[in-house]
């Protein structure tokens, strides 16, 4: 099911010409057939380290995804909710030629005061592991 994105409801934030919203640095746009989710959540707790936040952001059966990476990393005590956002983005459906209404959400995480303690314990934790086995 071919699917392009078309038009999406609310403001960009600072986004570019064309329509089209630069990519973020610091956004990881999560689908649920391409990656296994803790890729996703290693690849959030890299971009808090590098960047202090993370944005999370999916569209349809995703976002399911999406909420669980942001409360993994919250129960582990990693991150905090900045904010969420909801909205509608229209998709045209290739092979229907209609547009199609998607559910969109976005989620900001920021470094918890925590943070640098944990990592630096699960990373003590990772490097003691393999000298231990042998």
């Amino acid at each position: 099911m071919g699917v392009e994105a078309v038009a999406a409801t609310g403001g960009g934030g600072g986004g570019g010409g064309g329509g089209v919203e630069a990519q973020k640095k610091n956004r990881i746009q999560v689908s649920n057939t391409k990656k296994p989710l803790f890729f996703y959540v290693n690849l959030a707790k890299r971009y808090i380290q590098q960047h202090n936040e993370v944005e999370l952001s999916a569209l349809g059966m995703a976002i399911t995804t999406v909420v669980t990476i942001a409360e993994i990393l919250k129960n582990n005590g990693l991150a905090i909710e900045k904010k969420v956002l909801t909205s509608t983005v229209g998709m045209k459906d290739e092979n229907k030629g209609r547009v199609v209404l998607k559910a969109k959400i976005e989620i900001v995480l920021g470094k918890s005061e925590k943070f640098d303690l944990l990592m630096n314990a699960s990373n003590v934790a990772t490097e003691t592991d393999p000298k231990d086995k042998e």
